[in-house]
């Protein structure tokens, strides 16, 4: 049995090759993109203004006070999507603009249109002060110049994104494939019912874990389930599988020691360049991960309780999965502990926590009552995993504890 850490450093040696392709920017969400994307065009496109008003030339009023106020004759409106073109701009002359309206040469400042006065025909409006350049005006590329990066390589895309890209004009970009995942739920006892008698178990870990695709990076495919007595079954599934489109097979269940835990041994009968089975974890500790040599293809066996099942995918599989699409590891975010925690000194807990703030805006985190891998109320009244390191006992009240997510990433959040 070895430790998360050497568990990890496995996973990241283990890499397998994901292909690239190109899809619609708006179609993108949650996708990791290949490259660095950059802007093409200035944003804003042209010289707008920021609100309604009358834009003039603010070279016009230098001389202007109460004692000597100046009409400014009004020329025209120009509204978001006008052409601003003028032919020719005299002095004192002025134009109203509407937010987003362009704003034609010659003028260089506007005066909002709660501070105009006009003339009784509202074909002037009176200044009688100096006004400064370049109010109230968005500048063409002051949020974006052209070659501006947009977004980093690796990144995972979100709807920020989306708004980003549709806005700049950029309509494909190339992001990496979803890994396809073959998912095989075990045991005599699984039961797709509804009704069930009491020792039978309703298959949720399969239905969890697909639900987990609509979010993150992947696609689901139901392998079904694999009774007691399917070992060769599984032997079999696995071959046909090896040289197909499944990235990564995922068992729930029989990768203990027990007499029906056939899945460790069936893997061991396949040409392996990684494996390991057994980690010092709670909940989770008989999992079990394996490379297939000169294949780019692996195996995760999860334990079969709904919470060390859920455990074991948030910290195995995700982070492989952010591993082969190029996406940076996650960083924990630390919260203060809200109540006194023990456990085994050479363990590691995953702890299902509830994490609130202070009045004072402080992150606090407290551990619920109900750890045990087949509670899931728990786990419904959760929002945070707690990650309790190894080599420490006793973790006292006020202590930071590095939290995840429970189910997405941290790298969006806290970068």
């Amino acid at each position: 049995m070895i430790n998360y850490k050497k568990a990890i450093k496995i996973l990241t040696k283990s890499k397998i090759k994901i292909k690239d392709e190109l899809v619609d920017s708006s179609k993108s969400i949650n996708r990791i993109n290949v490259l660095d994307i950059y802007c093409s065009v200035n944003y804003p496109a042209g010289t707008n203004a920021a609100f309604d008003g009358f834009a003039i030339n603010s070279i016009d009023t230098n001389k202007l006070n109460k004692n000597n106020p100046q009409n400014f004759k009004i020329l025209k409106t120009i509204s978001a999507g006008d052409n601003p073109r003028i032919n020719k701009i005299k002095r004192n002359v002025t134009v109203e603009v509407m937010t987003g309206a362009i704003i034609p040469k010659g003028f260089d400042t506007i005066i909002p249109i709660e501070k105009i006065t006009f003339n009784k025909d509202k074909k002037y409006i009176q200044i009688s002060e100096k006004i400064k350049k370049n109010q109230h005006i968005r500048f063409a590329g002051s949020d974006y110049k052209k070659k501006d990066l947009i977004i980093k390589k690796g990144t995972i895309i979100q709807s920020s994104h989306i708004l980003a890209l549709k806005t700049l004009g950029i309509t494909k970009i190339k992001v990496k494939k979803k890994p396809n995942i073959l998912f095989f739920s075990t045991g005599n006892e699984i039961s797709n019912n509804k009704n069930i008698v009491n020792w039978k178990v309703r298959n949720s870990n399969s239905h969890y874990i697909k639900s987990l695709s609509s979010n993150f990076m992947f696609n689901f495919i139901d392998g079904g389930i694999l009774r007691d007595k399917d070992e060769k079954l599984f032997k079999k599934k696995i071959e046909k599988n090896i040289n197909s489109k499944i990235d990564i097979i995922i068992t729930s269940g029989a990768v203990s020691a027990g007499k029906h835990d056939f899945v460790p041994n069936i893997v061991k009968k396949f040409n392996l360049s990684n494996f390991f089975k057994g980690v010092l974890i709670r909940p989770g500790k008989p999992i079990l991960f394996a490379k297939f040599k000169n294949v780019e293809k692996v195996v995760f066996g999860l334990p079969g309780n709904p919470i060390s099942s859920s455990a074991c995918f948030r910290f195995f599989v995700y982070p492989f999965i952010l591993n082969i699409l190029g996406v940076k590891s996650e960083k924990p975010f630390k919260a203060k502990l809200k109540n006194n925690f023990s456990k085994k000194k050479n363990l590691i807990r995953f702890l299902k926590a509830k994490l609130t703030s202070t009045i004072d805006g402080k992150l606090q985190v407290e551990v619920l009552k109900g750890q045990e891998s087949f509670r899931i109320k728990s786990f419904v009244e959760s929002n945070v995993w707690g990650f309790f390191k190894d080599g420490q006992s006793n973790f006292k009240k006020g202590e930071l504890i590095e939290c995840y997510s429970p189910i997405g990433s941290n790298i969006n959040i806290f970068k």
